[in-house]
């Protein structure tokens, strides 16, 4: 099993973007799921010691995810992804939002355009995310939040899911 796996975080400022591509030690359809299925999900995607929780999740074009990330002390952020394309196990785009549990969206955070393309590589899946926002302003904000470093924490989440099953 191939253990340097190959992970590269870019900001771009000039288009208002985040770059992230990350190499998994999983077959594309294992990877896939991981990031597409609720009960997965919720196993890696917050970055520990939180945890993710699905409330409801509808993985089709005009379906949405909505979940909170849970902290120890018993902190609920919520969000939504409202998922606008899916191509099944190469690529998924939606727009996340912050709201309330119940998925009315927070105007006071910025929303996000996320693509995400998986290729198959063998024996491990490279997956590509580009992560857009409307300006400069909102960029800066979600990384001044700890997006890079909770978003790399979660990552690791999943290496390590991935490497039990």
């Amino acid at each position: 099993m191939k253990t340097n796996l190959l992970f590269d975080f870019t900001v771009n400022k000039e288009n208002n973007s985040v770059h992230v591509k990350r190499e998994f030690a999983a077959k594309q359809d294992v990877v896939w799921d991981a990031f597409t299925k609720p009960e997965i999900l919720d196993q890696w995607w917050a970055p520990q010691p939180w945890v993710s929780k699905t409330k409801s999740m509808v993985f089709e074009v005009g379906g949405r995810r909505l979940y909170a990330m849970c902290g120890p002390e018993g902190e609920e952020h919520w969000a939504v992804a409202d998922f606008t394309s899916i191509s099944p196990k190469t690529n998924f785009q939606y727009l996340d939002a912050f709201c309330d549990a119940d998925g009315n969206i927070n105007d006071e955070f910025p929303r996000s355009d996320w693509n995400l393309d998986f290729v198959n590589q063998g024996d491990t899946t490279l997956v590509y995310i580009t992560i857009k926002h409307k300006n400069l302003a909102d960029l800066e904000k979600i990384i001044e939040l700890g997006f890079k470093e909770g978003f790399t924490i979660a990552l690791q989440g999943l290496d390590s899911l991935l490497s039990n099953s």
